[in-house]
This record gives structure tokens, sequence and C-alpha cells, in this order.
């Protein structure tokens, strides 16, 4: 029984670690041998989904910086802070730059005898009898084009620039948001002099990239920046895909869902997304019964309900503030800093970070 998993992403590697882990033999079929990786590029992990990573895929802690408070600002409050979110002796989330995880899933994946890389100039259908399963982790393929078109997409006409700041030392576990009048700009730390920036930016703000490492230094208030490193920007979409399967190709990662990354929680639905899908494979392989279409069936079932409700969640907060912007108008902000007060929210809103929707 062989698994086989297309594509050269994070999603792709962790899942064919989850499923080896399961005794399960994984072919990952990959376009390039040496994909280029951004070194500017983080994730944050819940700390739900942290523990999941530990106990069921591969111990990430040596790769980790970990966040003990979430503090949300305003421009429109003059940077008033609207949101606090801490908990007593608890980390809230930690956060990773993408290409240590990659390496470190890498380095464990090739020494695992049920593990292979293949490496293909493009996919060519005929392999597709050859396995009991296929997941889809590749945007871009003859697969996706021809199974997996239909989908739910918006544009935001918005990139979102990535970077990191180097700074002076500071304790710094304190992740903050400014929801700027040019869009969401996140500080995400990764060391005590390392800090990763995300900024949203709508495309008719800016046409050169050295305005936004402007733009950063001047709404930046907590550090004392050495130096801003090479500027690596994408398309930000939403995406929910209509179907999740065809026949034994399941569909998986960002070709399933794809949200604006205020909230961080892109990764964080993958990992949800591989603990269905390895529940229902375990209970398959305990019965003794195949691994074929009807894994893709149930996985559908249970999970893409969830993340319709929790990726919409996503684009709601984002259109919030959004209208605000647009509006100029404090109004808005005024209302979420009031209801902030209430510790009511900040929990409820911190558990669905931590454990997503309908937890």
């Amino acid at each position: 029984m062989t698994v086989c998993i297309l594509g050269n992403s994070l999603t792709a590697l962790t899942l064919a670690k989850a499923l080896v882990n399961q005794n399960i033999y994984v072919n990952i079929l990959r376009n390039k041998k040496n994909p280029n990786i951004s070194h500017t590029r983080t994730i944050g992990i819940s700390k739900n989904n942290i523990d999941y990573l530990n106990k069921n895929i591969i111990n990430v802690e040596k790769i980790l910086w970990k966040i003990k408070k979430i503090e949300i600002f305003s421009e429109n409050l003059k940077k008033e802070k609207l949101l606090n979110f801490e908990e007593d002796n608890e980390y809230l989330f930690s956060i990773t730059q993408n290409f240590k995880l990659i390496r470190l899933l890498e380095k464990d994946l090739s020494k695992n005898k049920f593990f292979k890389f293949k490496y293909v100039e493009k996919y060519n259908l005929s392999f597709l009898n050859k396995y009991d399963l296929i997941i889809n982790c590749d945007p871009k393929n003859t697969i996706t084009n021809r199974y997996f078109s239909r989908k739910i997409t918006k544009k935001y006409h918005c990139h979102a620039y990535t970077t990191i700041i180097k700074h002076d030392k500071i304790l710094n576990n304190v992740a903050f948001q400014i929801f700027t009048k040019n869009g969401p700009l996140a500080f995400l730390p990764i060391s005590d002099k390392e800090t990763s920036i995300v900024f949203s930016v709508p495309n008719s703000v800016f046409e050169k990239r050295e305005n936004i490492k402007e733009l950063i230094k001047s709404k930046n208030f907590r550090y004392k920046i050495k130096n801003i490193e090479e500027i690596n920007s994408f398309e930000l979409k939403f995406q929910n895909l209509r179907s999740y399967y065809h026949e034994n190709i399941l569909a998986f990662g960002d070709l399933l869902h794809k949200i604006h990354p205020l909230a961080g929680q892109g990764f964080n639905m993958t990992i949800r997304d591989i603990k269905v899908l390895l529940n229902i494979i375990k209970d398959k392989l305990d019965l003794g019964l195949p691994l074929d279409k009807s894994v893709n069936l149930e996985f559908q079932k249970n999970i893409k309900h969830k993340n319709f409700i929790f990726s919409n969640g996503i684009d709601l907060i984002y259109e919030f503030f959004n209208v605000e912007r647009k509006m100029k108008n404090s109004s808005l902000s005024h209302s979420i800093k009031l209801i902030g007060k209430y510790p009511q929210f900040n929990k409820l809103f911190t558990k669905i970070a931590d454990r997503g929707a309908l937890f």
C-alpha cells in the first residue's frame, strides 16, 4: 500500500511524515530537485497544533520561538491598543521560519525506509493507477487544472510583503499587529534579535519595495532596527474548493483553502486537516480496509463545513477593518476596543484561534 503526494510544499512534507509514522509507504513526486525556499516567510502555529505535531508527526521544539502575548492596534485610534490576548504562565502560539521546518522534515524523511522522493519534469497521468491514494498539494499541475478548477474565489487586490528585521536585543515574546491606513502590518518575533514582518498592502499603494521598508520603519514603535532583509511578496486571495476529491485523488493544503494571513491561521488549518485525515486512515487500517476513494469522501464530510466557516470568519475580520480603512473612520475600532474589555470575548477568540471552528 503506497500513497503518492504531489508537490514541493511544506504541507506535502508534513503530511508525508504523518503517514510514514503509520508505516505507510509514501512517494512525493516533485517537479524540481531544489525548489526555491524563501528565508523571510514564517508561520505561526497554535499551542494545540504544536502539541499535535510533537506527539504525532515530528518534534519541532528546537526551531520554535514562543509568543506569550498578542496585541492589536489601530492607526485610526493613534495606535491605541484594541485587543490584548494572553494567558497566565502560558504561551499562546509559536513562530518558526518556513525553511527551518522544511529542512527538519526533509532530513527526517530522507532516513525513513517508508519514504521516497521522485522527481518528474511534468506529471504524466499514467501514474494515477499505480497508487492506492493520491494527495495533490500542487496548485499548478495538470491534475489541479483538470479535476480541481471549481472553487469559490475572491481577489483581495492586495499583496503580502514579507521580510525579517534585525534589531537590538530585547525580551521579544509579544507579537503585535497594527491595522494601518495601508493595510494590516504584523510584527512576529522569531528570536530576541529578529522579528518577522507580514504587511498586506493594496496593489495601488506602492510601486517600489523601498517604500515598504520606509513604511515598516515609520510604523514600528518597539524595535531599534539595524537592518531590513530582502522583501518578498505574494498575491492574496480567498479560496475554498467546491469538491475536495476526484475518485482516489484528494486535494490538500492551499488547494482546499486560502485565507488572508492577518490571523496567521493558514498552516494551522492544514494541521487540523491532517488530524482529521490521519484519524480516518488509522480507522481504515485498524479494520483492514484499503485506502481508496472512501477515505476522501469521509474526509470531505468531516472537515469541509468547518473549513468553510473558519475561512469565512477570517475573511469577515479582514473586511471589517478594510471598511474602516476605506471610510477613514474610527467608530469600528472603538467598538472592538469596547468588546475587548470583556474577558469572555478574549477567551473565546483565543480558543478559536488555537483549536479552529466548532472546537
